[in-house]
């Protein structure tokens, strides 16, 4: 028997589990239907992002294009992105208590981006943006380049 789609998106909603889409594959994949991102965050179900990298069904390892990827091909919000990259995604693979966000006791990974506000990420298209990467609190790329 096939449930009515809503039908699904309110169990995944009333659970603990993380939708993750992977909108860079639909991309690489050239798919007309993508993930239903708008109606799974609408149902308050928990979506994340990641770029699936492989050669098979998407070729970039780019989150920052998974990203745009997820305003303009799914209908995201900026913000809702961001969160679903960073916050949802650890969430997604169980290192929530760890990492994800900005809090004290948590491992501090951070990008640094040269961008007047956090909506140049997706309205600035095919521009590298990235200044510094810091992993484990330590420098790992300065300006493009591995430190």
């Amino acid at each position: 028997m096939v449930l009515p789609l809503g039908v699904y998106f309110y169990g995944l909603s009333e659970s603990a589990t993380a939708a993750v889409l992977l909108p860079a594959a639909s991309f690489f994949l050239q798919l007309e239907k993508r993930a239903p991102a708008r109606k799974l965050i609408d149902s308050g179900a928990i979506v994340a992002l990641a770029s699936d990298f492989n050669p098979g069904s998407s070729m970039t390892e780019s989150m920052l294009f998974v990203l745009q990827l997820a305003v303009y091909t799914l209908k995201m919000s900026i913000e809702e992105a961001i969160n679903a990259s960073t916050a949802n995604a650890a969430y997604a693979i169980g290192r929530d208590r760890e990492a994800g966000s900005l809090e004290t006791g948590k491992r501090m990974d951070l990008v640094l981006w040269d961008v007047p506000s956090f909506s140049t990420l997706v309205y600035h298209l095919g521009i590298n943006p990235i200044r510094r990467v810091i992993k484990n609190g330590k420098t790992v790329v300065m300006d493009g380049e591995i430190a």
